[in-house]
């Protein structure tokens, strides 16, 4: 019997697609938490300038 059968590739292909999921969420949650502390940012500088 091979270990290399069907379900248990299609077990490892399972995990590591989660954890590949699970790092792009967590890429995707920096970016959008820059995005919010730069506009956050940006408007407090335009206050101050005028």
């Amino acid at each position: 019997m091979s270990r290399n059968n069907e379900r248990n590739i299609k077990k490892h292909n399972d995990k590591l697609h989660k954890a590949q999921d699970k790092v792009k969420q967590a890429e995707m949650l920096r970016k959008e938490k820059l995005k919010q502390i730069v506009k956050k940012f940006n408007e407090n500088n335009a206050t101050e300038n005028n």
